[in-house]
């Protein structure tokens, strides 16, 4: 068997008794107890590779039937957000494991003023967690939270003023700030850190960070609601690649999907063999530090429904985004009653209109062919051009200042799903 994971079996070794503890709470709920025979341990990492991966719905029952409890803490209950799936649930104690990935990760330190952008409250971590490394840090916190497009500026303002050195939050709020900065002509010298989690990192949004704060530099963390931090990366390494925390077990099968094991002694999530739906594959980082990376290629789950055919949502996005003038797409899908009445590609075309002042309004390489790319995508997507060959007008494209984006998370998910009343 070829087995690939982060750590080699000498690492690991000493850490995998919490996985064996962590198959034991797993065989002690009634609906999964057939899934683990007594044979199947996870005494070596060739052991762990032949338990059988942990799905989404697993993991639930798992959590609904185990009702996890921080030993010295209080503990938090969350769940994941910006997706259109069914809610995952994740517990963590106080402090979120964050002492664990300041250990080995620490973009800020006791000089930076940072800015925590990501949403606060409403069941999602991400705003809580970087508090807490903020924390650890001993920087100056400005905890901002979520703010309305036309507080922007006020709030830029503000930022510039205080000389702040760091903020952190979803690409898809980031790139909000930053296109606005730049579009009314607003700059962040003192600007060195950009942390961010919970999205892909977008190319557009380092375009206008050169512009508006030069100096800045990306810091990412990657994991998820049920995993936690799973690994963080730094400048020198490339966006799609992490390096997996210690106490953090990354898999990948032959098939380029990714499964997590979690081996911190605390964890409340029965992560165990836990796939997100991410792929990859471990790589070797550029950066120059020689333990395994992960580069994460995207998710595996966006193929959708549609009258019975199958949509690729990631392909069809990427079709729209080779388009000239399209900066980036989100794909609309339209039910009654569990069927599919419409697919809308939404497209941003140029960047959100600030307002009076300089640089307002789209910039003028915006402008994209929007009803030849869709008769070019109608007819380059079988699906599609089959499910809505009696009603081609079904389908369409859609050009946008902003796309459809969670107003608790201030994620942008790739794909949207509305029922029509």
């Amino acid at each position: 068997m070829t087995v690939s994971f982060s750590l080699s079996p000498e690492a690991a070794a000493p850490r995998l008794h919490v996985a064996r503890r962590t198959l034991e709470r797993l065989r002690s709920v009634p609906a999964l107890a057939e899934r683990y025979p007594g044979h199947l341990d996870a005494d070596s990492l060739d052991g762990l590779a032949g338990l059988p991966p942990l799905a989404k719905d697993d993991l639930n029952t798992a959590l609904a039937h185990l009702e996890p409890a921080a030993e010295q803490a209080a503990t938090w209950l969350f769940q994941s957000g910006g997706s259109t799936g069914a809610p995952k649930v994740g517990y963590a104690p106080t402090g979120f494991y964050m002492a664990g990935v300041h250990a080995h990760w620490q973009p800020l330190d006791r000089t930076d003023v940072f800015v925590n952008a990501w949403g606060a409250g409403r069941m999602w971590g991400a705003h809580f967690l970087a508090a807490a490394l903020a924390d650890l840090s001993g920087c100056r916190i400005i905890a901002l939270g979520s703010v309305a497009k036309e507080e922007f500026g006020d709030w830029l303002a503000f930022l510039a003023a205080r000389k702040v050195t760091a903020i952190g939050g979803t690409p898809s709020v980031l790139r909000l700030w930053f296109a606005h900065a730049r579009a009314t002509g607003l700059r962040l010298p003192s600007l060195r850190k950009v942390l961010w989690l919970g999205e892909a990192w977008q190319p557009q949004l380092a375009d206008d960070l050169a512009v508006v704060a030069p100096r800045a530099r990306r810091w990412g963390m990657f994991g998820s609601t049920e995993t936690w931090v799973v690994g963080t990366n730094t400048p020198h390494c490339p966006a799609d690649v992490f390096h997996p925390l210690p106490d953090h077990l990354v898999h990948a099968d032959a098939d380029g999907l990714l499964d997590f094991t979690t081996l911190d002694p605390e964890v409340l999530n029965p992560v165990l063999r836990y796939r997100t739906g991410d792929a990859g594959g471990l790589t070797t980082c550029p950066c120059g530090r020689p333990e395994p990376a992960v580069r994460i290629a995207g998710r595996r789950d966006s193929v959708v429904q549609v009258r019975g055919l199958g949509l690729d949502v990631d392909e069809l996005i990427a079709r729209a985004e080779r388009e000239p003038g399209v900066a980036r797409a989100q794909v609309v899908l339209t039910e009654r009653g569990g069927r599919a009445t419409g697919v809308e590609v939404l497209v941003l075309t140029g960047r959100p209109d600030p307002g009076p002042g300089p640089g307002a309004g789209s910039s003028p390489d915006s402008a994209a062919d929007v009803e030849r790319l869709r008769k070019e995508l109608f007819a380059a997507t079988f699906t599609l051009s089959t499910a809505f060959q009696h009603d081609p007008e079904s389908f369409r494209v859609r050009p946008v200042d902003e796309l459809v984006s969670n107003g608790r998370t201030g994620k942008t998910a790739a794909l949207v799903v509305r029922e029509e009343s």
